[in-house]
């Protein structure tokens, strides 16, 4: 049930971390504008009062000019943005300033997904490389929900392009749509909240009523939670508290919105998911896509949750799951609603990862986005879906909520040396795992003294913005945006060079994709040493630095188990795997090499544990899973934070040290 106390995201009392984010337009991203019909310019709401609560006056005004009542636009504008501007720029669907007013001729549907990186997306080197052509697909009519922006522009008179760069004028256009909703529901301007329910359904562009209503239920859990937050630009917005608020959503029903089939999804109740089922088709002898058909988790356990971004819009990203030919994943998420389209079963086995014991053990969660652009940004409708069916997920298969278990696409390593430089890079350093764990329930926080031998990376994301290139060309600096990750260097000074990933094959530098000297927020680290303002950490099998000043700590230090290579070894390998010993494999089915990377852990390093695993291989290279095997080896092993990516090393290789989180 929505709005229990069971939930972090509706809890009474819950507060979200303060974010900025303030891009510039990226030439990756930048919309084909609709054209708005030359009208009178409007004024815009004064900019009276203290120069931090202009926002907040704003949304009076608009309120009093449209009569809708300020706290539903203020819970509305919340769901959007965050009350955030992100300067103008738009997001990942075109969708401008604090009300999020969409502007787009395209979804971007052109975009390919997977268009970073080389890897093979089911990692598996029993079964040929799967690289799948992909064919762009066409273009679909542009949906309601793109394209609120100029219909704001013919209610307000305001032009377009005030409401796309003038937060006052986007808050009046944003005012005017929900009372337009509310008109054509054939309900009066109400000043009671609670009747603006089926307006604020309609506002979301949903074209279903379930998902509309999701979105509308997650408006009314801000309103009686209330919001406090100082926005990108430094503006102090305030929505108080309605604990006992009701809403009347008979409303709804006179929307005209379809009813979507959501039977046989495996989703929380809280949000709106649809089936979009992933095909499995055979091709020929034993060639078949695109996942496999597994009993998870009673044959073998699920232990990650891996985030994913499409890196393309989401009619085509649709089109693309339902190709047998292509790669498949568990869920999609959509950026303007928080709509979950589920395509694979969970007992099922998704070709996601690019990497073939990480997929036989995880489910894969996209989201609509693009990782190189930093001024494509995500709706807080968005985060919360997101935070909402990880929770679920993780609850099911009882796996914790961390960052040893809720991966980056970005961390998970690749399975073999050949494969390291191709594994792909996304969410990117632009995804805000702050303010994501704290919609989990599980924020990161300080959990030990300040001599700890262990620390939790944790910058504040909106003053934390590192130099990145290649966004929109290559050596390009990307547009200021906050950001998750740390740069690491080879000494303690900003001057020193770069921390190089070996496997890697190339030099380190500062391109958005490049993850050899980046740390991200949540991970755990051994400390290697400190120096005044700077910590020192093992990483990759070196000491690396980063700034670390109290003032503004981009760490904080954290209780866990490390492991440190045994007594007498002069160094062990690390793994991308966690497959089993020879011994293990039954007649039939073909032993796995167990190959370390090129990596390893010199003695008197540490490296925090995330879990011990035994070593476990899935056989499925052939269509009819009757032949399918679980392999479980009596070799353990132990997953550690290695560098940007996880790793694996052998329990016999190494000793225990420290204490459990």
């Amino acid at each position: 049930m929505r709005g229990s106390a069971t939930d972090p995201t509706s809890a009474p009392g819950h507060r979200r971390l303060r974010r900025t984010a303030v891009p510039l337009a990226s030439a990756a991203l930048l919309l084909p504008l609709l054209g708005a019909a030359p009208s009178p310019t409007a004024p815009s709401p004064t900019a009276t009062g203290s120069s931090t609560h202009r926002l907040q006056h704003a949304f009076a005004t608009a309120a009093a000019d449209y009569h809708v009542p300020q706290s539903v636009l203020l819970a509305v504008s919340y769901l959007q943005s965050r009350w955030d501007r992100h300067g103008g720029a738009p997001s990942v669907t075109g969708g401008y300033g604090p009300m999020h007013l969409t502007d787009a001729r395209t979804a971007i549907a052109a975009a390919k997904h997977f268009a970073e990186g080389t890897e093979d997306a089911r990692g598996d080197t029993a079964r040929p490389p799967l690289h799948p052509a992909v064919e762009v697909p066409a273009g679909s009519a542009l949906p309601a929900r793109l394209k609120t922006l100029p219909r704001a522009a013919e209610l307000t008179g305001i032009p377009a392009e005030q409401l796309r760069t003038d937060p006052a004028a986007n808050v009046a256009g944003g005012a005017a749509l929900l009372a337009a909703a509310q008109k054509e529901l054939g309900a009066p301007l109400s000043a009671d909240p609670a009747d603006w329910y089926g307006a604020v359904a309609r506002f979301s562009g949903a074209d279903d009523a379930a998902t509309a209503a999701a979105y509308a239920d997650d408006v009314y859990d801000v309103l009686r939670t209330g919001e406090e937050r100082t926005t990108d630009d430094g503006q102090q917005v305030t929505l108080a508290a309605q604990p006992g608020l009701t809403a009347d959503t008979a409303r709804l029903e006179r929307a005209g919105l379809r009813t979507l089939p959501a039977e046989g999804t495996e989703c929380p109740a809280s949000v709106s998911c649809v089936s979009v089922p992933a095909p499995y088709a055979e091709f020929g002898d034993n060639d078949y896509g695109n996942h496999d058909l597994g009993d998870r988790p009673a044959a073998q356990s699920i232990r990650y949750l891996v985030i994913h971004d499409t890196e393309g819009a989401w009619e085509g990203v649709m089109k693309l799951i339902q190709d047998p030919t292509y790669v498949s994943w568990n869920y999609t998420i959509r950026s303007t609603d928080g709509l979950i389209a589920q395509h694979v079963k969970g007992k099922d086995v998704a070709w996601h990862a690019g990497n073939w014991y990480v997929n036989a053990k995880s489910i894969g969660i996209e989201h609509e986005g693009f990782l190189a652009s930093p001024d494509a940004w995500y709706t807080e409708a968005m985060y919360r879906s997101s935070a909402r069916l990880v929770r679920y997920l993780a609850r099911t298969y009882d796996i914790p909520l961390d960052r040893q278990h809720i991966l980056g696409h970005d961390n998970v390593p690749g399975p073999t040396a050949s494969t390291i430089p191709g594994m792909h890079t996304d969410p990117g350093p632009y995804w805000d795992w702050r303010h994501y764990f704290r919609l989990l329930g599980h924020p990161f926080r300080r959990t030990a003294g300040h001599h700890s031998p262990v620390v939790t990376i944790l910058p504040d994301y909106a003053a934390n913005r590192p130099v990145y290139t290649g966004c929109t060309a290559k050596g390009e600096p990307c547009a200021a945006h906050g950001s998750s990750e740390v740069r690491l260097y080879t000494d303690h000074d900003v001057t020193a060079p770069l921390v190089k990933d070996i496997g890697l094959r190339t030099e380190p530098t500062d391109g958005v994709n490049d993850l050899s000297s980046r740390v991200s927020t949540g991970q755990q680290y051994a400390v290697a040493d400190r120096w005044g303002d700077w910590t020192a950490i093992w990483y990759l099998g070196q000491k690396a630095w980063f700034r670390n000043p109290r003032g503004n700590p981009a760490a904080v230090p954290a209780k866990g188990l490390m492991v440190t290579p045994r007594e007498g070894l002069a160094s062990v390998p690390v793994y991308g795997r966690a497959y089993p010993e020879k011994e293990a494999y039954p007649a039939g089915v073909p032993a796995q090499s167990v190959v370390p990377l090129p990596y390893t852990i010199p003695a008197g390093q540490r490296y925090v544990v995330g879990e011990e695993v035994p070593g476990e291989y899935y056989y499925a290279v052939t269509f009819t899973p009757d032949a399918h095997r679980v392999v479980v080896g009596k070799e353990l092993y132990y997953e550690i934070q290695y560098g940007h990516r996880v790793g694996f090393v052998r329990a016999a290789d190494v000793t225990l040290v420290g204490a459990a989180r």
